[in-house]
């Protein structure tokens, strides 16, 4: 018994890596393994991305049909969601979507071997993209939409010894791309102002200009008037 007892030590010591080993191959696995949370927000955060499924055609080989995924108007993926049961075109969709990728059309060769299927393939794709190029006419950008929008602005008309003063401004978004005078004292001089006072505004974008020489009083209530109606546009 005394000699058995250094045997059963030396047995249990050289189980001792097996233990240590095994979770460090466990946690080399884990580390492989995609993250399920990444994956998922990576597709979410695309949020221009958009996918179109094309019609499926019937052809002697059988049905085809194509789905595609656009970022805006670019092509980012293709998959066949129906293709003939065959080995050429097994082999030939994997040539027609790079080439797809690569054109950003379906203006691409057929595949040798599998004509039908290739053609099949270019009409179902193609669409798909005439349908997104459709979305995308029909759905402006929100801020290309804002950006576009007109709005005219009457300020308020200001007496003045001289006469009425009232400004209308017309903005582009918030630019301000015409004024007009709605009022103004009947005077020469306004007569003259009034030119170099709306080209001064134009160009500062602002009612924060210079008055203009011998028709102060007019310009004094034209940039009062202006910037009311700057204020009211918001």
């Amino acid at each position: 018994m005394k000699r058995a007892i250094p045997v059963v030590v030396l047995s249990i010591a050289g189980l001792v890596p097996v233990w240590l080993y095994e979770p460090s191959a466990h946690t080399s696995t884990v580390q492989v393994a995609p993250s399920p949370s990444s994956s998922s927000s990576s597709s979410s955060s695309d949020s221009s991305s958009r996918t179109v499924t094309g019609p499926t055609l019937n052809t002697e080989k059988g049905p085809v049909q194509v789905q595609t995924t656009f970022s805006g108007t670019k092509i980012t993926a293709v998959k066949m969601l129906q293709q003939p049961n065959h080995p050429q075109t097994t082999a030939a969709v994997p040539k027609l979507v790079a080439e797809t990728l690569e054109a950003q059309s379906a203006d691409i060769d057929t595949v040798s071997g599998a004509t039908i299927t290739s053609e099949a393939y270019k009409e179902s794709l193609q669409a798909t993209i005439d349908d997104n190029a459709k979305a995308a006419a029909a759905s402006p950008s929100p801020s290309a939409s804002a950006a576009s929008a007109s709005r005219t602005v009457d300020g308020p008309a200001l007496d003045t010894e001289k006469g009425t003063v009232q400004v209308q401004v017309t903005f582009e978004g918030d630019q301000i791309t015409a004024v007009k005078m709605l009022q103004q004292p009947n005077h020469p001089q306004t007569t003259a102002a009034v030119p170099k006072l709306v080209a001064e505004t134009l160009e500062a974008q602002s009612a924060d200009i210079d008055t203009v020489s011998g028709a102060t009083i007019t310009s004094e209530a034209y940039k009062e008037s202006l910037q009311a109606a700057i204020d009211a546009k918001g």
